[in-house]
C-alpha cells in the first residue's frame, strides 16, 4: 500500500482536507467490509480524485467516498457473487449510507474524469493483477502477446521497462 503521506504529498493543497475526509470513510468501510487491498486502491484512487479542476469540493464527503468505492468495485468486479469479496451495489450504498442514486451519479462522474474501465490496470487489486489480462498484453513488434507465455528474458525485458508489475516466470517458479 502507497503509504498515506505519499498519497496526500501528491494532492494539491486545496484538496487535501477532503481528501483527508474521503480517504477516513474508504478506510473505515474498507475495514468493515472489505480489506486492505481494495483501501489502498480507494486511497490511489481518492488521490488522483482530488486534483486541480476535480468536481470532488463539491458535495457530501460520504457520496464520493461511495461512488469512489464504488469504482474500484466495478473495475475489480464486487458486485459479481462469485468473487470474493462481494457487495452488492445496495450494499456499498448502505455502507456509506447513501442512496444508490447518489453513489451511481457520483461514480459516473469518476469515470468520466479518469476514463475508468473494467480490469483498469492502474486500479485493480493486488491479489487479482495475474489474472487481469489487460496488465499482460504488451505489442511486441506489431502482434498483441500475453507477455505470460513469453520467454522469462522477454518479460525481464517489459519488466525493466515499466510494463508489467512483475516478472510471471519467476512467480510460477516459486509455486
Amino acid at each position: 500500500m502507497i503509504p498515506f503521506d505519499e498519497l496526500l504529498s501528491e494532492v494539491p493543497a486545496e484538496y487535501r482536507e477532503r481528501f483527508v475526509e474521503v480517504v477516513a470513510l474508504i478506510d473505515q468501510f474498507c475495514d468493515r467490509h472489505l480489506n486492505d487491498e481494495y483501501k489502498a486502491v480507494g486511497r490511489k484512487l481518492a488521490a488522483m480524485m482530488c486534483q486541480k479542476g476535480s468536481p470532488i469540493l463539491r458535495g457530501k464527503v460520504a457520496s464520493w467516498a461511495c461512488g469512489l468505492m464504488y469504482a474500484v468495485g466495478r473495475v475489480n468486479f464486487l458486485t459479481d457473487p462469485d468473487q470474493t469479496p462481494h457487495m452488492t451495489a445496495e450494499q456499498i450504498a448502505a455502507g456509506f449510507g447513501v442512496s444508490q442514486a447518489t453513489m451511481h451519479a457520483k461514480n459516473r462522474e469518476i469515470q468520466e474524469r479518469l476514463d475508468l474501465m473494467p480490469l483498469d490496470p492502474v486500479f485493480t487489486i493486488a491479489s487479482r493483477v495475474g489474472d487481469n489480462p489487460s496488465i499482460w498484453m504488451l505489442d511486441l513488434n506489431g502482434f498483441l502477446v500475453d507477455i505470460r507465455h513469453a520467454p522469462r528474458d522477454l518479460q525481464v525485458v517489459a519488466y525493466q521497462n515499466g510494463l508489467i508489475p512483475y516478472i510471471p516466470a519467476d512467480e510460477e517458479a516459486e509455486y
